[in-house]
This record gives C-alpha cells, structure tokens and sequence, in this order.
C-alpha cells in the first residue's frame, strides 16, 4: 500500500487540556467538519491504555472523514491503531530507527529549529517538516523560536513540505501563509476557542484565500 497523500494545510495537534470538560474526539469531529486537513494525536499525561483506548476512538473518527491521522512521538501506539504516519521530535526515537520500525509506506514527520534539522531530516526520509516555533506558544514551553525569514528559508532549501508550528492563530496566520509554506499547525487557535467548528472555518478561510493569491 502506498503513502496516503496529505493536504497539510490545516494541521490539528490537540491537546485535551484546553477542552475543558468538552469531549475530545468529539472536538476533533467539530474540528474536522470545520476543515482540519490533518489530525496529530499528542497526549503527554495519559497512561498508556488511555492513550490507546483514546487513539482507538479518534482513528475511527479521521477514517470516517478520510482525514489523515498522525501519532505524536508514540510507535506503539502509531502500529496498534495502524495509524497513518508518526511525528517526532528531536529529542524522540530517531528517525531512521522510526522508518524502519514503520515501513516505507507511512508518514513520518520530523520537528526542526534550524536549517541543518531540516535538511538532515529530509537526507534520513522524512515526509514532511514541522518548523518553529514561529511565535509565543503556551502549549510547548520548550520550543525555539524560529523567525518568520529563516521559515521561509528552510521552506526554500527544502523539498519535502514544511508546516509552521507554534503561536500561530486566526491574527497571524496569513502573515505565516505568505512564507510560502504548505501548512499551519494549531494547537489553541481551534481546541481553546468556544466555538470549534468556526474556528476551524475562519482559519480554513484564510488558508483558502491565501493559496488563491499565491497561485
């Protein structure tokens, strides 16, 4: 079976913290129904079966609306729920270690600060890149900070697709978009809003109008 083919455009990442007492999986749908492209399942304070029980319930969701769905960092339970792809930090199992545990026909993402990240992640078979952080971001309080210019430069040095990571929200997202890169990671831009669905929408929007303007 050969890789699915991504829109990495609206990239979800949850995080259930800021759901409140709403349900994950269904935020995920509302998030899905609002136009996420990609879903990346990261759960750092859960059990193991929790995690499972969890990815489980969300796989069935992403396969019901032909949306893609990454593991973050986890193998185990990448394999167990025969998700699409990993994701992996720096500081994770190593990419070509992950590659090969995975098999050639699953997404592996790779996160990257700098350049050299980026082009060695590339060199070892990664399918695409998470860059940043681009801005402020109170869901990872370990992230570097990359600017806007050297973004845009990994996207130039790059051949495999690069997704912004971190901060970014419905008030600098076209600022990101014009970077050139394929997508945008949010993680509080649509979980910690009220309304889901139309959060999801008014980035998907931006998106939209932005890859017009591009073209």
């Amino acid at each position: 079976m050969s890789k699915v083919k991504i829109d990495y455009s609206l990239y979800l990442v949850t995080d259930r913290t800021l759901l409140g007492e709403r349900d994950l999986a269904q935020g995920i749908e509302s998030a899905i129904q609002g136009g996420v492209t990609l879903v990346q399942l990261r759960e750092k304070s859960v059990s193991t079966k929790e995690f499972l029980q969890l990815a489980v319930r969300v796989k069935e969701i992403t396969t019901r609306y032909r949306i893609p769905l990454i593991i973050n960092d986890r193998l185990d339970i990448a394999l167990a729920v025969d998700a699409d792809g990993l994701h992996v930090g720096q500081d994770d199992l190593p990419m070509l270690k992950a590659r090969e545990l995975l098999g050639p026909n699953k997404i592996i993402g790779v996160s990257a600060s700098t350049l050299a990240e980026a082009l060695l992640a590339q060199q070892q078979g990664a399918d695409y890149l998470g860059v940043g952080a681009v801005f402020n971001t109170s869901t990872k309080s370990d992230a570097k900070e990359v600017s806007l210019e050297k973004l845009e430069l990994i996207k130039k040095s790059v051949s495999i697709p690069v997704v912004a990571i971190g901060g970014i929200n419905i008030t600098n997202i076209q600022q990101v978009m014009t970077t050139g890169i394929d997508g945008v990671s949010v993680v509080s831009a649509i979980f910690a809003q009220e309304d889901i669905l139309m959060a999801a929408k008014q980035l998907r929007a931006v998106i939209k109008n932005q890859q017009k303007t591009d073209i």
